[in-house]
């Protein structure tokens, strides 16, 4: 399904995951805008796009083909700090093989990434001007930040105080819990 080519009324995309190459997301609303807002910041847009393609790119190279796009850069504001996202290897935290794996993914992940930034170790955060949250080391070099999904909560509460996995947290908002869409990138 095609990126839509403009926000719901809550300034969000209309539920659903949109497959999408980076081709597509430059072409899209994600980048260009709906042309409603005089201060859309499309360059600044297309730099964030830039700056996870090389992060997507690792992640497809080492067999990860599963990688969505969220936070503010697919809703309608004009000059999102960062893109959000996860990926999904297919593995469960509360499986020690899976872990394995895992930790094989990102030994190969920072042994092609120059700042070896995949690292969510909160001692990993670090403070950056104007932001009161610590960042982590791929926040810090890239602006992006993709989070694993093994099968385990994220801190992200519903509006019942439950705690989400990846794929519900990232398909709702935050403040309001109302569902959205959200962008699978592929090759």
């Amino acid at each position: 399904m095609p990126i839509p080519s403009k926000f719901n009324a809550d300034g969000l995309l209309d539920p659903g995951t949109y497959d999408a190459s980076f081709t597509d997301i430059r072409n899209s609303i994600l980048v260009l805008g709906d042309g409603s807002s005089s201060s859309w910041d499309t360059e600044w847009r297309a730099e964030l796009v830039n700056r996870a393609e090389v992060l997507v790119k690792q992640l497809w190279a080492v067999g990860v083909n599963d990688v969505f796009l969220d936070g503010s850069f697919v809703e309608n504001k004009d000059h999102p700090n960062d893109i959000d996202g996860y990926f999904d290897p297919h593995l469960s935290i509360l499986n020690p093989a899976d872990m394995v794996i895992f930790q094989k993914i990102v030994s190969d992940l920072n042994n092609l990434d120059p700042h070896k930034i995949w690292n969510w170790d909160p001692r990993s955060r670090k403070a950056y001007r104007g932001y009161p949250k610590k960042q982590l080391p791929m926040w810090l070099f890239y602006r992006v930040e993709f989070f694993p999904h093994l099968d385990q909560g994220t801190g992200i509460k519903d509006q019942h105080g439950n705690d989400q996995k990846f794929p519900a947290a990232f398909r709702q908002s935050r403040s309001e819990f109302k569902p959205k869409g959200i962008i699978k990138v592929i090759p």
